[in-house]
């Protein structure tokens, strides 16, 4: 894993459409084998030598991507600064970035290859993840009507919760192609509100998490939203 400082920017497409979705056992065969790969939303156990041990791991990648980030060639990639409050993260290794907020800090999340969180509020954190795959592009999985119930349904639900999707959104930047999702799941104690954003390169299917407690949603939201739609493939 490679990482930078670099900054990232795209500009969105909304179209809208609410839906209340009941966990159930309907799978749909054209998305079976690729979904195989359960996303549950669930955080994981976290230990004190794993999070010491992480954080020293990607403070040394850090530096050496501030060492090397003069080494890529510009681009519109990078031609805009980073928000204000907000840091680069930059994986050259596996092909991808994305904002976070400064005061966040790393740690473990399992099957995660990256992860930070708001340093007091555990469920308020973002994510990253991929697995491989076959397909070329996200329009290969079908059209963003389809996949993303299904994924919030069948992938990030867990049994017990209920689901509402509140906005899905789809992009093309630097001619690579981008779901996102705005959800809440919601369990018998508590809830939880998120953006997921989706992309196919690489050979790899990545996926962008970002949340928080669903009390907090209206306070953060906006916060979290640069976070989503900062996310981007890289070439490798």
């Amino acid at each position: 894993m490679a990482v930078s400082s670099l900054s990232l920017s795209w500009v969105s497409t909304t179209i809208y459409n609410k839906l209340n979705l009941a966990h159930s056992n309907e799978s749909p065969r054209a998305y079976s084998a690729l979904f195989s790969c359960n996303y549950n939303i669930t955080r994981s156990g976290e230990t004190a030598s794993n999070e010491e041990g992480n954080s020293k791991r990607r403070t040394l990648l850090l530096g050496v991507g501030a060492l090397t980030s003069s080494l890529f060639h510009p681009s519109s990639l990078f031609a805009e600064e980073i928000p204000l409050n907000y840091r680069s993260f930059v994986d050259s290794s596996d092909g991808y970035s994305y904002y976070y907020p400064s005061d966040w800090r790393d740690f473990d999340f399992m099957a995660h290859d990256s992860a930070f969180k708001d340093r007091y509020l555990q469920l308020q954190n973002v994510r990253v993840r991929f697995i491989p795959t076959d397909k070329k592009d996200i329009h290969d999985l079908g059209p963003m009507e389809e996949v993303i119930p299904y994924l919030v349904k069948h992938r990030y639900a867990a049994p017990s919760q209920v689901a509402t999707i509140f906005d899905m959104q789809e992009k093309n930047i630097d001619g690579k192609n981008y779901y996102t999702v705005e959800f809440q799941l919601t369990s018998p104690n508590f809830a939880t509100t998120s953006f997921a954003t989706i992309a196919i390169g690489n050979g790899r299917y990545y996926t962008l998490i970002v949340g928080a407690n669903e009390r907090r949603w209206r306070r953060v939201r906006n916060k979290l939203k640069v976070v989503a739609d900062s996310f981007r493939v890289l070439d490798i």
